[in-house]
């Protein structure tokens, strides 16, 4: 792949496509359609905030944190690193560790996820998502975001879920969920990923891509 190729890693919105259990589902709808007479084509979408790709801010757990809205661009726009992790089950600190993670860093996690979890429609419940041990790492580390390659960083069973998104948001980490790692390798890239501005969002789709380092 040449050095200067963007990779879109970004899942599809479409019709039907897999959604976190409880959300609205996504209905992309064409209410003008040219093959109809129409003069023009224009849908109609629905869907919900964490939506595919999309990006969490502090305020999607945290009642004062800053929405979308607020979000610097440089949070998302500048030197990524993608961190491949060989733990079929979690994200754990000894990985992290053996990365030699540094402040400022944005990381973006590719697991087994990216090759089994888009290929279907269903919900896979058993993805790989964050510890509570390696969120607890990643927060003292002074990461200024993380990407996971499923619609969560913390898992879909019991309560963690809740708690590893209070840790990583109180510290001031901004999420990125739902990437398509698979065609990445492991290592420093350029990353631009541009949530939409809402109001006071908690939470939108992204448009997500990378560049290898130069």
């Amino acid at each position: 792949m040449p050095v200067d190729e963007w990779i879109d890693i970004t899942v599809p919105m479409r019709t039907g496509m897999v959604h976190w259990p409880g959300d609205p589902e996504i209905r992309i709808d064409r209410v003008l359609d040219m093959g109809r007479g129409d003069s023009c084509n224009v849908s109609h979408m629905s869907l919900g905030t964490h939506t595919g790709t999309h990006m969490d801010p502090p305020l999607h757990y945290l009642a004062d944190g800053p929405g979308l809205d607020e979000m610097p661009l440089s949070t998302s726009i500048g030197p990524a690193r993608v961190i491949e992790i060989q733990d079929p089950r979690s994200i754990k600190p000894y990985e992290l560790l053996a990365a030699d993670i540094e402040p400022n860093e944005r990381v973006l996690f590719k697991t087994r996820n990216s090759t089994r979890v888009w290929k279907t429609d269903a919900f896979v419940e058993d993805f790989v998502s964050i510890s509570i041990e390696a969120a607890e790492y990643l927060a003292t580390t002074g990461v200024q975001l993380v990407g996971v390659d499923y619609l969560s960083v913390g898992p879909y069973q019991g309560d963690a879920g809740v708690s590893i998104h209070h840790r990583l948001l109180e510290a001031g980490i901004w999420l990125v969920e739902g990437l398509d790692l698979s065609r990445v390798q492991p290592g420093p890239y350029e990353l631009v990923c541009l949530p939409l501005r809402i109001a006071h969002g908690d939470g939108s789709p992204a448009r997500a891509v990378l560049r290898r380092a130069r």
